[in-house]
């Protein structure tokens, strides 16, 4: 029996922090996993961003209530979600997915959780566990299930190698080049064709 686990942003749905640069006009913030492989380096430059330009959560929350699916993104979740189970692994935050989630119908997502002061200030960050991607699926397939998986940037890579099966989906030209064992997708049509040919 099948599970796919896929990342949310760049993915399914834009990615949050570049379209909160977009909004603020910090470029800062435009820095993503495809530019840092280290999540926690990265989560505190994050952070000493938000608090250098006093970014709170409700404007975060305000630039997410934007946002919409990826092009093709809302009919491959209802297409694969009818066919099979999906988990979205991310390293995004409860606090950011809630809006997102709702339009894409509720799939199952773990993430993290972020730390917030009465004012509104992030503060910090809790990881549900470190790795939590590799770990995921390498419980899901210790209940034997077969994982496939579906990812675009460094901090899917413990994913996507762990999985049976795994996928890049619109990477970088450099990750794409270093991981060139993993099949590439460019469009929605393409990773469902990928994850047909994979099936069990």
């Amino acid at each position: 029996m099948n599970v796919v686990c896929l990342d949310l942003e760049g993915v399914l749905v834009p990615e949050i922090w570049q379209a909160v640069a977009d909004k603020t006009g910090v470029e800062a913030l435009r820095r993503t996993t495809r530019d840092e492989p280290d999540y926690d380096v990265l989560m505190r430059y994050r952070l000493d961003i938000l608090a250098e330009h006093d970014i709170r959560i409700g404007d975060i929350q305000e630039v997410i209530g934007t946002l919409k699916p990826l092009d093709g993104a809302q009919e491959f979740i209802d297409w694969l979600m009818s066919e099979t189970r999906v988990i979205i692994l991310s390293d995004t935050f409860a606090q950011f997915a809630q809006p997102l989630m709702a339009q894409l119908g509720y799939p199952t997502l773990f993430c993290h959780d972020l730390v917030i002061d009465p004012e509104g200030r992030i503060t910090g960050y809790q990881l549900r566990q470190p790795d939590q991607k590799k770990k995921s699926v390498e419980a899901l397939r210790s209940l034997n299930f077969k994982i496939l998986a579906a990812g675009d940037s460094y901090n899917d890579l413990s994913m996507l190698l762990s999985a049976d099966e795994g996928i890049l989906f619109r990477p970088s030209e450099q990750f794409a080049k270093e991981q060139s064992q993993l099949p590439v997708a460019t469009t929605h049509d393409e990773l469902k064709a990928l994850l047909l040919e994979r099936w069990s």
